[in-house]
């Protein structure tokens, strides 16, 4: 049995990790209001410059002249996987339910006989994949300097992507990340960029009617352009979802912590207090035992 001195020691020590979680769980729930509410507002954005990228690249077709970027190099051997996580811990599970996924993707591929290369996006994601994966490691994107991800920060990220492809370095590239439902709930998910593949919305009206489109300059010219900024787009929705997952998930995990130091607390008191009672009682003992021996 622990004495009073350590059991009074490690009480006083649960209490001060309560109060760090219960601050990180305030802090947290502060950062989530911001990060889902910009995760929302970029999701109309995304879902109609897919819709028009859609219509564009329906025209366009997949020909000798259909930008690269859409049509592909015409192999599928290499594969590019980005594991976009977050840069610090004790977020419970966020970390580790995108590199499962991703590992899971890279074992089938491999499987396939395919060759594999990754791309890390924040520290926890590359320590969990060097210990299995460290030799299909190629570069890291580090963003511990950032407080608040903005467009960007998508941008560079973009780029390294878009220079490695433009180098012939891979054939095709997925981004994983978690998709922000609720607090409770982050998706871990899987989303191809290049080949960029876009489900346009084919109806002109609310009737359903199809519209004709005439573009100036023709549509190949135009998707040239911004098809690098739909990947661009893609990589900062990602983040603006990661950021709001990470920060939901930090929130529920430091809230559990909270309870749990609560709870071993109220045992450590219970026991301290039985601890107590039973060296009074035998100091009572000693006495009573003393005395009638005189």
């Amino acid at each position: 049995m622990a004495n009073l001195k350590d059991l009074k020691n490690r009480i006083a020590s649960v209490k001060s990790t309560r109060k760090i979680t219960k601050a990180m769980q305030m802090v947290a729930a502060a950062k989530l209001r911001r990060a889902q509410e910009a995760a929302e507002a970029a999701r109309p954005y995304a879902e109609r410059f897919n819709a028009v990228m859609g219509r564009m690249a329906g025209s366009a077709g997949s020909g000798d002249g259909a930008p690269k970027l859409l049509s592909g190099t015409g192999s599928d051997q290499t594969r590019l996987i980005v594991v976009m996580t977050a840069e610090r811990g004790l977020c419970g599970g966020f970390n580790s339910s995108i590199v499962k996924l991703a590992k899971q993707r890279v074992e089938e591929l491999l499987g396939e006989g395919k060759t594999v290369k990754i791309l890390t996006v924040g520290k926890k994601g590359r320590e969990q994949l060097r210990r299995d994966h460290s030799d299909l490691l190629i570069g890291h994107v580090d963003l511990s300097d950032v407080k608040r991800v903005g467009y960007e920060d998508a941008v560079g990220v973009a780029r390294d992507i878009l220079d490695r492809f433009d180098a012939g370095e891979f054939d095709a590239a997925s981004i994983y990340f978690n998709r922000f439902e609720s607090v409770i709930s982050q998706v871990p998910t899987e989303q191809r960029i290049i080949p960029a593949s876009y489900e346009g919305d084919e109806s002109g009206d609310a009737t359903g009617a199809s519209t004709a489109y005439d573009y100036e300059p023709d549509e190949s010219v135009i998707l040239a352009d911004l098809l690098p900024r739909g990947v661009a787009t893609r990589v900062f929705s990602a983040l603006l979802e990661n950021a709001a997952s990470e920060e939901g998930a930090r929130m529920t995990a430091m809230d559990n912590a909270t309870r749990n130091a609560g709870d071993m607390i109220d045992r450590l008191t219970i026991e301290y207090n039985r601890t107590r009672q039973a060296v009074i009682t035998n100091e009572l003992i000693e006495i009573i035992s003393g005395a009638e021996a005189l």
